[in-house]
């Protein structure tokens, strides 16, 4: 069986969701209890066992033998968490755990790491997991930071020549949006924000520009469709001599003014944005460009292409933010 980590999350339902599409039967699913409604995202699937975050590694001690790849999508994902040892022990203590079991058991290891580790961008946005270029990075937060943190780990670990599981990858996800991210709150895609905007006032409003560089709304994200990212995530998993860590985007940076009209063009009404400033708690930090380098991946052989902004925002409003029932 599979088993997903983070399965009642925005990508991790996707992933199941798209496995059970596959045929998979009885995943394994494992996430922390909450009250913020994301397990909403899983009351359409057809679980195998059901493991709370506390029990996972009581699970596996159990289930060897029986687990045939783990997708390990759970972490603190917030970029305003403060409490850096939380941060440490999900975002990296937990992970190397995982990743220690995976090589112990031959099973394959495909985990979630962020495009939050490029920090400003300074650096670029190349997915070179030298230990040399991972050093290079400077996050802007504490989720970066322990992203980054374990993706220097496994980097010393394969240069070392340390045990590994027999395949394994990890993801550097850019700007994802679509179905199943509604728990997030204020961590949401700007997509059903500006959708929320619009269908009350008829007006979207985005963020202004700080920077002379750039026009109000032409702030740059790679956008990315979580079908795109399940497909990745699939393909690694049937292509177990890809191993390494990966950009996971579209290559292709869209302004937020592009995402805006998608918006209005998929509820069949004409553009009218406003623009107010950005937070000053966030502006100093604020990112006006992110592109993901996809070379590598697409050298490695991934040519299933990538959903266009155009086409992702009208299905995921279309199909899922103006049906009374979202979820995927």
């Amino acid at each position: 069986m599979y088993l997903v980590t983070g399965a009642a999350g925005f990508i991790g339902s996707n992933l199941v969701e798209a496995l059970e599409r596959e045929g998979a039967s009885g995943i394994a699913v494992c996430d922390t209890p909450s009250d913020d409604g994301k397990w909403r995202n899983l009351a359409k699937r057809n679980l195998g066992p059901i493991v709370e975050s506390g029990q996972l590694l009581e699970f596996l001690g159990s289930s060897a033998g029986d687990i045939e790849t783990i997708f390990h999508m759970g972490a603190i994902s917030s970029t305003t968490e403060t409490d850096l040892e939380l941060l440490d022990a999900v975002n990296v203590r937990l992970p190397t755990e995982l990743w220690d079991w995976c090589a112990k058991q031959g099973v394959p290891f495909i985990y979630a790491s962020s495009a939050a580790t490029y920090g400003d961008g300074a650096a670029g946005f190349d997915d070179d997991w030298s230990l040399a270029a991972l050093a290079e990075l400077k996050p802007l937060n504490g989720y970066g930071r322990s992203k980054n943190k374990f993706d220097q780990k496994v980097a010393a670990w394969v240069a070392e020549g340390a045990p590994t599981p027999p395949h394994w990858a990890g993801l550097k996800f850019f700007n994802v949006y679509g179905p199943n991210e509604y728990h997030k709150g204020g961590q949401r895609s700007v997509v059903p924000q500006i959708h929320e905007q619009v269908k009350a006032s008829g007006v979207a409003r985005l963020f202004k520009s700080h920077n002379p560089d750039y026009p109000d709304g032409g702030q740059l994200r790679d956008f990315i469709w979580v079908g795109d990212c399940v497909d990745v995530m699939l393909w690694l998993a049937r292509n177990p001599d890809v191993n390494g860590i990966f950009n996971c985007g579209t290559g292709k940076a869209r302004t937020f003014i592009d995402l805006a009209k998608a918006v209005f063009a998929a509820l069949g009404k004409e553009p009218n944005i406003e623009f107010i400033p950005t937070p000053e708690n966030i502006r100093d930090k604020y990112q006006y460009f992110t592109e993901a380098s996809m070379d590598r991946l697409l050298s490695a052989g991934y040519d299933a292409g990538f959903t266009s902004l155009e086409d992702g925002v009208a299905r995921y409003v279309q199909e899922f933010l103006a049906k009374d029932d979202p979820f995927l």
